[in-house]
C-alpha cells in the first residue's frame, strides 16, 4: 500500500490504529479477542508504521546522510527495548502496563502534521509538482540559496513518463534474474538477523541476575553498536560489514553455547553477539532500502520484514529444542547466520551509490559486483559508480551509447 498510495498516508493511519489497538488490547475480555487484536496490532505497528517510516526517512536524504539517519532510526528501537524493561520493573499491574505501552503511539500521531510525503516517491509516480514543492520547502527551511524553477521540473518529470511504473508490485521483485537473486538473498539475511537477534534476546532468561536489568542492558548494549556502525559503514561499506557482523556474531553463539550457562564468559559472548547482530540488523535496513528501486522499495522492505517476523515467531519454538540438547538452539542460530553472512558477499555494494528509481534501474544495479570481484580488483563500468550528483535523469538512446573515440 505504501508503494501504491504513499508512505505518509500508510504511516499516519497505522499510527492512529496502533494507538487505538495498543490501548484497546488491554481491555480484551477473553483469549481469542486478545489474539485477534494483537494480530492487527502487529500489522499496523511493525508493518504499517515502522517500515514506511524507515523508507520515508531514507528517501528524504542524500547518500551522505543515509547511514546516520537509517541507523539513528534503529537506535530508537533499542531505546524502546529499554523502556519495555523500565516500565515493566516499576508497574506490576499488567493491564495498566499495556495501556502505557500503547500510549507511546501518541508520539507517532503527531507526524500527521509534522511530516511530508517522500518527494522521491512523488517524483517516481509522476506527481512532480508536489515533489518539487516539498524540496523547495526543505531548501527554504535550511536557508539554502538554491532556487528551483517548478515549471521546468514539472515539464522534465512528465517527459520521463515515470507513471509507467504505477502497476509495480511485489511480483516484480522476482520477475528478472538480478532482482530475484538480490531479493532471495536479502530475505534470508532478514530471516537470519532476526533469528539470532531474538534468540540472543530470549537467552537473557538463562542469564543470572535481575531479568528487567538484564533486558535493559541488552537494549543498552545496542546503542554503542549503532555508533560504531555509523562510523564504520561509511568507510568499509554495507556488504563487508554486514557479512562480518553476521559471521562473527554466529560464531559467538556457538562459543557461548559451549560454555557453562550463566558463567561470565558465556554472558560476555552473548553480549558480544548481540552487539554484532544489532549492528548487522541495523545495516540490513539501510542496505535493503538502497538495493531496491523506489517503485517497489517499500514492498521489498515489507517482504524482508515478513521474513524477520517469521523467524521471530519461530525463535521461541527453536529454543524449546534445548530439552534435547542445550546447545542445539544456539547452533541452529549460528549456522543460519553463517550461511547468510557468506551469501551477503554476493550482493552489490551500495556505499555512495544513487538509489535506483525504476524497475530497470533495480535490475541493472550492481550486476557483476560481488565481494570477490572487488577483492580481485575487477573493473566495473562507470555507470555503476555514479552518485546522485552525476546520475543522468534520462537514459541515453542506444544509438548514443558506446560511441568510438575519434
Amino acid at each position: 500500500m505504501a508503494d501504491k498510495v504513499g508512505r505518509k498516508p500508510v504511516f499516519c493511519w497505522s499510527a492512529v490504529l496502533q494507538l487505538i489497538l495498543g490501548v484497546g488490547v488491554a481491555f480484551t475480555p477473553e483469549y481469542y479477542s486478545f489474539l485477534f487484536i494483537r494480530f492487527l496490532y502487529g500489522i499496523f505497528g511493525s508493518a504499517g508504521s515502522y517500515i514506511p517510516g524507515f523508507v520515508l526517512t531514507m528517501e528524504l536524504v542524500g547518500p551522505s546522510k543515509r547511514s546516520m539517519c537509517g541507523v539513528a532510526f534503529q537506535a530508537a528501537f533499542a531505546v524502546g527495548i529499554m523502556l519495555v524493561a523500565g516500565w515493566g520493573s516499576f508497574i506490576k499491574d499488567r493491564q495498566l502496563l499495556q495501556i502505557i505501552y500503547g500510549c507511546h503511539a501518541i508520539l507517532l500521531v503527531g507526524h500527521i502534521w509534522l511530516m511530508d510525503e517522500s518527494p522521491r516517491w512523488l517524483w517516481g509516480t509522476g506527481r512532480t509538482k508536489e515533489a518539487v514543492d516539498i524540496v523547495k520547502k526543505a531548501l527554504k527551511m535550511n536557508g539554502s540559496p538554491i532556487n528551483l524553477e517548478t515549471a521546468a521540473f514539472v515539464s522534465k518529470g512528465k517527459s520521463e513518463e515515470r507513471t509507467s511504473n504505477d502497476d509495480s508490485g511485489v511480483s516484480d521483485l522476482f520477475k528478472t534474474p538480478n532482482l530475484r537473486k538480490k531479493t532471495l538473498n536479502v530475505m534470508l539475511c532478514w530471516f537470519a538477523n532476526s533469528l539470532v537477534y531474538y534468540g540472543l534476546s530470549l537467552s537473557t532468561g538463562n542469564l543470572e541476575g535481575n531479568p528487567y536489568l538484564i533486558l535493559f542492558v541488552m537494549g543498552l548494549v545496542e546503542l554503542p553498536s549503532y555508533v560504531v556502525t555509523v562510523y564504520v559503514m561509511d568507510r568499509l561499506g554495507r556488504r563487508s560489514l554486514t557479512a562480518f557482523d553476521m559471521i562473527v556474531g554466529g560464531l559467538c553463539c556457538i562459543i557461548a553455547a559451549n560454555l557453562a550457562t550463566g558463567s561470565v564468559a558465556s554472558t560476555t559472548f552473548v553480549f558480544i553477539g548481540k552487539f554484532l547482530i544489532a549492528g548487522s540488523f541495523a545495516i540490513i535496513y539501510n542496505y535493503s532500502a538502497e538495493l531496491f528501486p523506489t517503485v517497489i522499495r517499500n514492498s521489498a522492505m515489507g517482504l524482508g520484514a515478513m521474513c524477520a517476523r517469521t523467524s521471530g515467531a519461530l525463535t521461541p519454538l527453536i529454543t524449546l529444542l534445548d530439552s534435547f540438547d542445550p546447545k542445539m538452539p544456539a547452533i541452529i542460530f549460528a549456522v543460519i547466520a553463517l550461511i547468510s553472512g557468506l551469501l551477503v558477499m554476493f550482493l552489490p555494494e551500495t556505499l555512495h551509490k544513487s538509489m535506483p528509481q525504476t524497475i530497470q534501474d533495480g535490475e541493472e544495479f550492481g550486476i557483476g559486483d560481488t565481494c570477490f570481484s572487488a577483492i580481485c580488483g575487477k573493473k566495473r563500468s562507470d555507470d555503476d559508480d555514479y552518485d546522485d550528483r552525476e546520475k543522468p535523469t534520462l537514459k541515453k538512446p542506444e544509438s548514443e551509447q558506446l560511441q568510438p573515440l575519434k
